[in-house]
């Protein structure tokens, strides 16, 4: 693990509701709008990190103010499936698709989630990247 978050590059895969968690207040009054503002805040990162490919990924509902949000080099992906830990799910499928060809960096502070990834993904915790963003 790079110790940081300026100097890592590939593919980049984001635990959106964790880094909400960890960065946006007020978050829980109204999740759909704090997505939307850590979506944009994630956007505006990623034009200025030209070289990472993002993936965004939340759980629940798409929202339409944050899928609107993608392009260049940001994907959003929000859980196929309304379970607990389905977006984890999806970003061990993810990491398990991508690994072999791509660097690759998980932003998360999810334990078990990090738990379940191969030796040689770095990982980020979730409020280090957060603040990495400025202000959401």
């Amino acid at each position: 693990m790079r110790d940081s978050v300026t100097n890592r590059t590939g593919t980049w895969i984001i635990d959106g509701n964790n880094v909400m968690g960890a960065v946006v207040r007020g978050w829980w009054n109204d999740p759909p709008a704090a997505a939307a503002r850590l979506t944009a805040a994630v956007a505006r990162w990623c034009i200025e990190h030209p070289d990472r490919d993002v993936i965004l990924l939340f759980d629940g509902r798409p929202h339409d103010a944050v899928a609107r949000q993608a392009g260049g080099n940001l994907r959003i992906e929000f859980a196929p499936r309304p379970k607990r830990d389905a977006a984890d799910d999806r970003i061990v499928e993810l990491v398990d698709e991508l690994f072999a060809d791509h660097e690759l960096t998980v932003a998360t502070s999810d334990r078990g989630l990090v738990a379940r990834l191969p030796p040689g993904v770095d990982v980020i915790g979730g409020g280090a990247f957060g603040r990495s963003l400025g202000r959401v």
